[in-house]
């Protein structure tokens, strides 16, 4: 794990041996999952430690070590969320996945990692979103790679608590993506705190944090059901 160790130390974070032990079983655990669910096209060696560990801690820059609710929107194979939680235990973490699948192998990695504090939820964020026990009651929101922001935006911020936040990892030029969604975040009770961008030599090209303050409720219109968002953003509506 030694391109994941320099990584992280460039990030500020010291993996110990225990952490590193986790990271190891969660590559074979990934890999031979692998083989019959579809949960990742990335299965090299390094770059699994680079482009999904390393990259999926660049989020904790925006977690503390404490027993706040951080949640996971789409987690697919656990990307940001499971490395988040291997690096800050105390986190209280809720994995979002709408593949039954996908929320298999996140259980049985949570039960062989002998995580504490962790929930696998098999849901359609926009579903859930609705859910009282779910609406508006997280700190912390995550989501990597799922979507444009302005889609994203919908789909996560309805989970954040006023006074919590939403941080959306994204690859590459970011502005535009941003601009265009300025609209559709002002309209679910955000505002734009930062565009963070992580430039660390181990990853592949440029990294961005998009860091979204929850300011007010969001109306409770939002999400829409189910694939709406996506086909139908807010901002084509307007």
């Amino acid at each position: 794990m030694e391109r994941l160790v320099v990584g992280a130390k460039r990030l500020g974070f010291d993996l110990s041996p225990g952490q590193l032990e986790s990271f190891q079983v969660y590559y074979e655990e990934l890999v031979q999952w692998n083989k019959r669910v579809n949960l990742t096209a990335i299965t090299d060696y390094e770059r699994v430690q680079t482009s999904h560990f390393l990259d999926s801690l660049t989020v904790a820059l925006f977690l503390d070590d404490l027993p706040t609710p951080v949640l996971d929107v789409g987690t697919g194979a656990g990307f940001p969320g499971i490395p988040a939680k291997i690096l800050l235990p105390r986190i209280r973490l809720s994995l979002v996945e709408a593949t039954a699948k996908k929320a298999a192998f996140l259980n049985h990695l949570v039960d062989r990692l002998g995580l504490e504090g962790v929930e696998v939820v098999t849901a359609r964020a926009e579903e859930l979103a609705h859910d009282a026990r779910y609406r508006e009651t997280f700190d912390v929101v995550l989501s990597r790679g799922v979507a444009r922001l302005d889609t994203l935006a919908e789909l996560a911020l309805p989970f954040c608590m006023c006074g919590g936040a939403f941080v959306a990892q994204k690859k590459g030029k970011v502005d535009a993506e941003v601009d265009a969604a300025s609209a559709v975040i002002g309209i679910l009770g955000g505002r734009l705190r930062e565009v963070r961008r992580i430039a660390v030599e181990e990853l592949d090209e440029e990294r961005a944090l998009v860091v979204i303050d929850k300011c007010t409720g969001t109306p409770q219109a939002y999400p829409r059901r189910a694939g709406i968002p996506q086909k139908r953003p807010i901002r084509a509506r307007r």
